[in-house]
Parts: structure tokens; C-alpha cells; sequence
């Protein structure tokens, strides 16, 4: 069996590696750190998270939650190792980042089927591939991928990263330990703003100086990951609808409500390094600290790392690949992560896994898998290959995706929970042939 190379040790990367190790199939994994790093990343190991530490929900009443169970059934290398390593964050799915890269690095050392090389890569390597590197491939890599393509089918758009403080210099008399909006346990840490309080910083921040980031403009942003002052400007009240909605949050002191609530996540198991949750910012980092700092439990705040703001490209996928993240006119060539329009952590590891077990089973003459569309998987692969989408834009799991109950039901969690349990089902139906597949691999690797 000859090695497929797999350039990118980012999620994608790594669990297109795994999967593909998984089935006897040898794997080169390139990865450019720690000679090169980009400009959202600062550590040597794989699967740095370069926003929220949070994978999202982790319930199955939501598509973030359904996607997570598919890919803990599928074996997959990511969500083992954020199981292994989350911290309390409610009824979502949150890491302690460092330990999390950690032990996914660890694992993939230690897999004797993938040899990891610390290289930059400039072109689409001959032979069989997956082309992981993530939304900021840049340079001669990124100049060969338009060539490889045709020379158009990329596109763009700016993403941003929150603000870390120390959880020692956050004012306790100002805040409280409280559930995020009413769920789960007392996992965050509670800034209630009076009216007055918040209306100052609403104005602080939309009159804030930002940092000077070419081409941007705030329709470019991606939605699901905008920056505090884009969508305050948007609104007086848009903010208390969304990062800081107050609802289900009272003060256990005095048994209040407040006006507006900003919340801090813990970033790591130790509690010592807490996430700013909703305010990724391209602000100047002056300006984060002054902005920030009006809100009365941060008045001391130490900033650990201001938010970032970074250009982010991806292909026109629809046009390009299929339901497998294979190029369409050259199958030996496959694409995972961000740059395919799956956004989010989970969307990039599902990505990877599906890639990776594509090319591993064509290897193998085995037939293709394809994922129903009423699984989370299946979604994702359809909306990255359907060349009827139009406008296409990145896109994180949602149950809009799925195809509705053939019954109707009225209640909505009860309707998503029934989807999530439509979904594991068709899964299951496939369970047999995947784990087939890495039987037939193992015994390739020992032949």
C-alpha cells in the first residue's frame, strides 16, 4: 500500500491522518509548524484552535450535538480527545485548548502508520492526497490550488477570534458563577451591566478605532463567527439579544436580574484563563482593553491574548467537489476543513473523516460510502456538493440542512430530538460496512 500524503495537521488534517491509518493505508503528514506559522497560530502542536475553545452544543436537540455523536460512533480521533480534555461550559462541549492539541499531537505521533513531516508545502502533491490547510493557505501553495482549479472556484471571507483573561484579576464583588442561559451548571462566570452601564459601552465600542485589516468590510464577515462591533453597530439592543442576552441569568446575591450579561468561559481545566464568550473583535488591542475594561468585573482585567481578525478562503465547493471532498475532475485530489465551506471545529473534523475514509476505501476497491442526507454527515457532504447551491457561503451544521420528519410535531425539541434519532439510525445501517472497511485495511497493513 503506498502512502497518501495529507498536508495540514489542523482538525481536518489530523482526523483524515487517523481515518485513513485506521484502515492500513500509510499516511505523510505534513504540517509547516513550528518553522512557519501562520498569523492566528502561536503553538507547535496539531489541532490548535485558533478561536472559542468550545465545540458548541453537546446535546441531541441540537445539530452541533447530533454531529458530535455521529463522529464519537465513527471512532473519530477529534471528539475522543475533546471528551478527554473538556471543561465545564453547561450543555456545550468545551476543551481545555493546550491539553486538547496535546493529546491529539500524542496520538498521532504514536500511530505507527503516520509519519509526521515538519515542511511547507508549495504544491499539490503527485499521487493521492488530502489538501487540509486550512482557511489561511496562502502563498505558493494557495497560487498552485487556484492554478490546480482553473484559476477562479476560490472565495473569501474574515473571521475573528475572542479576547482570554485572567480569571485571578476578574472582579468577583462584580460578578457571579451562573449557567449559561438558564442550562446547565454553574459554569460561567456572570458581568451583569445596568442600562447605564451597558449604554456606555455600546457607544465605547461603536466608536472604537479597529484595526486596519485589508479588504474588509462588515458584510464580509461570516455570521456565525462576527465581530462584537460589527453587530453592534447593527443595533442598540442587537447585543442583548445575542452574546450578552440576560435571560435566565439573576444574580444568587440578590436574587436580580440585570440589563445585560457579559459571560466568561473557562479556557482551560484549571480555570485560570477565561474566554470573552460572543466577543471576537478586530479592534486595536488598546482599544479591546479601554472597550472592555468599562465593564465593572473587568475594570482590572489582565488580557492573556487580545481577538484577532483574519482573512479566511474557501472554494466554491459545489462546483468543484463531490459528496466524497474529492475533486471532481481529478478524484485522486480530496479537500477537507474551513477551506470547503464546513465551518466550525466539529464540520472541519467530519470533513476529514469523511475524506479520509473515502480515499481510504478507493484504495481498497472498495465501493464509496454515501452518507443519507439525514444524517449530520450527509447533510454537510450535500451542501458542500450540490452544484445547484447558490451563493454559496460557509456553512455550520443546522437541522435546516436535514430533510424534515415525514410526520410533523409541534413541539421543537421534541422535532429535533426525533431528527437526531432519524439520523443515528441511518447511521447505524452503515455501521456494518464502515467497520468492514477497517477490517479489510488492517489486514492490508499485515500483509
Amino acid at each position: 500500500m503506498h502512502n497518501v500524503t495529507v498536508v495540514g495537521a489542523g482538525l481536518a488534517g489530523c482526523e483524515a491522518a487517523w481515518q485513513l491509518a485506521r484502515r492500513g493505508v500509510p499516511v505523510s503528514l505534513i504540517e509547516m509548524k513550528p518553522k512557519r506559522y501562520t498569523p492566528a497560530h502561536h503553538s507547535p502542536y496539531m489541532a490548535e484552535l485558533v478561536c472559542s475553545n468550545s465545540f458548541r452544543g453537546d446535546r441531541l436537540e441540537n445539530a452541533p450535538g447530533l454531529l458530535k455523536e455521529e463522529l464519537r460512533r465513527l471512532d473519530s480521533l477529534i471528539l475522543s480527545c475533546a471528551d478527554a480534555t473538556r471543561v465545564d461550559a453547561g450543555g456545550a462541549l468545551a476543551v481545555d485548548r493546550d491539553r486538547f492539541a496535546q493529546l491529539v499531537t500524542a496520538r498521532i505521533d504514536a500511530h505507527p502508520l503516520i509519519t509526521v513531516l515538519t515542511e511547507e508545502v508549495t504544491h499539490i502533491p503527485a499521487g493521492d492526497c488530502v489538501i487540509a490547510s486550512g482557511p489561511l493557505t496562502a502563498g505558493a501553495l494557495a497560487e498552485d490550488i487556484v492554478r490546480f482549479l482553473g484559476g477562479h472556484h476560490t472565495l473569501f471571507f474574515f473571521d475573528a477570534a475572542a479576547p482570554l483573561v485572567s480569571a485571578a484579576s476578574v472582579d468577583m464583588a462584580c460578578a457571579y458563577w451562573g449557567s449559561r442561559f438558564g442550562k446547565g451548571g454553574d459554569d460561567y462566570v456572570n458581568c451583569p451591566m445596568t442600562k447605564e452601564q451597558y449604554l456606555l459601552f455600546h457607544d465605547a465600542l461603536c466608536s472604537a478605532q479597529e484595526a486596519p485589516v485589508h479588504g474588509f468590510e462588515d458584510k464580509s464577515v461570516f455570521e456565525g463567527c462576527m465581530p462584537i462591533e460589527v453587530m453592534a453597530r447593527r443595533g442598540l439592543d442587537a447585543l442583548r439579544y445575542g452574546p450578552l442576552k440576560p435571560i435566565g441569568l439573576r444574580d444568587p446575591r440578590s436574587g436580580t436580574g440585570a440589563y445585560a450579561v457579559l459571560q466568561l468561559r473557562r479556557d482551560n481545566a484549571a480555570g485560570s484563563v477565561l474566554n470573552l464568550v460572543g466577543c471576537q473583535t478586530h479592534l486595536t488591542f488598546g482599544e479591546q482593553k479601554r472597550v472592555f475594561s468599562l465593564i465593572p468585573a473587568l475594570q482590572n482585567a489582565e488580557f492573556l491574548r487580545f481577538g484577532v481578525m483574519h482573512r479566511n478562503t474557501y472554494l466554491d465547493s459545489p462546483r468543484l467537489l463531490t459528496s466524497q471532498f474529492a475533486v471532481r475532475s481529478d478524484p485522486r485530489v480530496h479537500f477537507a476543513g474551513q477551506m470547503t465551506g464546513v465551518e466550525g471545529y466539529v464540520e472541519s473534523a467530519a470533513s476529514g473523516l469523511i475524506a479520509g475514509i473515502a480515499l481510504a476505501r478507493r484504495l481498497h476497491g472498495l465501493p464509496p460510502i454515501y452518507w443519507p442526507v439525514e444524517t449530520a454527515h450527509g447533510a454537510l457532504a450535500s451542501y458542500i456538493s450540490h452544484p445547484e447551491v447558490e451563493n454559496f457561503q460557509p456553512m455550520n451544521i443546522n437541522f435546516g440542512l436535514l430533510p424534515p420528519l415525514e410526520t410533523r410535531i409541534k413541539s421543537k425539541p421534541e422535532r429535533c430530538a426525533a431528527v437526531s434519532a432519524r439520523a443515528l439510525a441511518h447511521l447505524a445501517e452503515l455501521y456494518a460496512d464502515i467497520s468492514r472497511d477497517i477490517a479489510t485495511g488492517a489486514n492490508a497493513a499485515i500483509v
